[in-house]
Order: structure tokens, then C-alpha cells, then sequence
């Protein structure tokens, strides 16, 4: 993945949409907390800001690529806002801002100067407001990398949700479920489960489209006509599924005793179920590219901005989930 030395590898830490509360959180980052040297990229101005609002100390050093860390306080690669960020106050002229953070995060990682990324949260509609077709973190950064196709992957503890779509209108979600789309999914899931999870034998539970996983022809076909025989093919290459599962039933806590992941058709079938079990902890990671990114597993919370109450434990678990998955991938290359 690059020239680390392995005991402190350099973590990106885009700092978010400047309107949100990702500023604010930079400052309860404690990098003593990390055997990392965690970068933060942003406006080195607003983040102080933020944390003066707060009464926050925050100590920033520009950060030296030849240099060691800094004995306190966090390295920043100054990135420059276009105009002055009010918290909670969108403003469209910054979109430029937020999306030059995730370029140069992105391309620190593929050129093997960073070790992963971690993102703070973004507001999707106003880059789009701002003329850029943008989707999500995930497909942007997809799109960086070469057009690979992206996995979403939240976890909790030891859940692991995986979504075969992810930004999808509920009415386009069947139409998207194909075997061409579910194969490289649970490929790409499979692998890097082993190569960043560490996992030797991922067991990996397939949702069903449908209520009751179709029952058998009565509440929709996706399953005969589709999930099963991928499942039934997948496991002759060797690739340890099972389903499909009811997704009312597979998210109990006897039927993930022995699940290492679970596969979700659709975003809000997987996704509420981890939210609830770990929201403030869990983190989203972007599998399927050829760098580390992982993410805080909530949005810009602007009623929050310039605020206190912002909770920053999913920042701090994105930032050690970066660090386990690049020393899982140095074990497993």
C-alpha cells in the first residue's frame, strides 16, 4: 500500500462540509489515543474557529510529509475554504472546498503517502447544488479510483452490514438486483473481509429481497430466479454463504451468533437495524477500492453545528477502524 513505516501509519482525516458539526469533532481528536499520525485536512482558520466557539483547545502543526509527528496536538494540510463558514448555514461557494479535501486525501492514498482515509460527514445536496452530480463519499471516491465498483460496509462491534445497492430510490431497488451486480458485491465483500478484517472463513448471511424471503414464490421472485442460484454457484468457489434469510429474522441476536457479515438488498433494509444496535459508534468503510476509507456513520447533524452535544465516538471509531484495516492488509499482502 505504500512506504509507512507500519508502527505509525499517516491517517487522512478530511474534516467535512464546513457548515456541520465535522469541524467541531476534529477537536476532541486526542492523537495520543492513535499509534498513527492522523492529518487533518481542512482550513486550518475554521477549524480553530470551531474550537474557540466550543471551548475547545485544539493545537494544529502543518504537517511535514519528511517530518515526524508532532509530540502534541494534530498535523493539518491546510486546504483553503472559498468563503467564510457560518455553522449550520450551507453555502454553495464551499462545495469546491469539500470536494478538494476528498481529492487530495484520495490521491495521497493512491499514491502510498497516506495509509487509509477517514471522512467526516458531507452534505450531498449542496455539492449537487452547486452543479456537480455527486451521490454519496462512496461513489465519488469510486470514481477517483479508476471506476471500481464500491462496496458499503457498516460496523458495529461484530456487525457487519454490507448493502448490495446503496442511493437508490425504493422503486428502482428490484430492478437493480441481478446476479451481474450481486456477484461482484459478495466477491469483493468475501475478500476483503480476509485481506482487512482479518477474517480467515467469513460466513456471510444473504437477506432476501422480499418479506419472508419471497416464501418460495408467493411474495416475489428475486430469490428463485436470482439469489439462490448465485448463492448455490458463489459457495462452489468457495465463498462461505448462506441465505437467503427473512431480513425480520436474520438480524436477531441467535441468527448473527454465527454471522461475520450480513448482506443487505437494499440501504434502509440493513442499515436501521445497525443503527439502532450502535448509532454515535458504529463506522461505514468503503470495501472494493484500492485504498483504506472509512467513515463516521452519520450526517452533518447542522442543528448541531457551533453547538455542544455533537458526539464524536463514531469519528474516533472510523479513525481506529483505518488503523486495524491497514495493519490487517500489510499481514494479509
Amino acid at each position: 500500500m505504500g512506504h509507512h513505516r507500519t508502527d505509525r501509519p499517516l491517517i487522512a482525516i478530511t474534516s467535512g462540509e464546513p457548515a456541520g458539526i465535522g469541524p467541531q469533532l476534529i477537536a476532541d481528536i486526542d492523537p495520543a489515543d492513535y499509534a498513527a499520525r492522523l492529518v487533518v485536512l481542512g482550513d486550518p482558520l475554521l477549524l480553530r474557529q470551531r474550537a474557540a466557539l466550543l471551548d475547545k483547545s485544539l493545537q494544529l502543526t502543518p504537517f511535514d510529509p519528511a517530518g515526524t509527528a508532532p509530540t502534541e496536538g494534530l498535523e493539518v494540510l491546510p486546504v483553503k475554504l472559498r468563503e467564510t463558514a457560518e455553522p449550520g448555514i450551507l453555502n454553495v461557494s464551499n462545495a469546491g472546498y469539500v470536494l478538494e479535501t476528498l481529492d487530495i486525501a484520495c490521491q495521497g492514498c493512491l499514491d502510498g503517502r497516506f495509509a487509509a482515509m477517514v471522512t467526516a460527514p458531507i452534505q450531498k445536496d449542496i455539492i449537487n447544488r452547486a452543479g456537480i452530480a455527486f451521490s454519496g463519499h462512496t461513489e465519488y471516491l469510486a470514481q477517483l479510483c479508476g471506476g471500481q465498483k464500491p462496496v458499503m460496509l457498516l460496523a458495529s462491534g461484530d456487525l457487519r452490514v454490507a448493502l448490495a445497492t446503496t442511493h437508490l430510490p425504493l422503486r428502482d431497488v428490484a430492478d437493480a438486483i441481478d446476479s451481474a451486480t450481486l456477484e461482484p458485491i459478495i466477491t469483493t465483500l468475501d475478500r476483503d473481509l480476509r485481506d482487512r478484517f482479518g477474517l480467515d472463513n467469513p460466513h456471510i448471511k444473504v437477506c432476501g429481497l422480499n418479506p419472508h424471503a419471497g416464501e418460495n414464490g408467493y411474495l416475489g421472485h428475486e430469490e428463485i430466479d436470482i439469489i439462490i442460484p448465485l448463492i448455490e454457484r458463489l459457495r462452489q468457489q468457495g465463498i462461505n454463504l448462506s441465505g437467503p434469510w427473512p431480513a425480520d429474522t436474520v438480524f436477531t441476536q441467535d441468527a448473527l451468533r454465527d454471522a461475520d457479515a450480513v448482506l443487505a438488498m437494499y440501504h434502509d433494509q440493513g442499515l436501521p437495524v445497525l443503527k439502532h444496535a450502535g448509532f454515535n459508534h458504529a463506522i461505514n468503510t468503503t470495501l472494493g477500492l484500492p485504498i483504506i476509507r472509512t467513515s463516521v456513520d452519520h450526517g452533518t447533524a447542522l442543528h448541531l453545528a457551533g453547538k455542544p452535544g455533537a458526539r464524536a465516538e463514531s469519528l474516533f471509531a472510523a479513525i481506529r477502524s483505518a488503523i486495524d484495516q491497514h495493519r490487517a492488509s500489510l499481514r494479509t499482502a
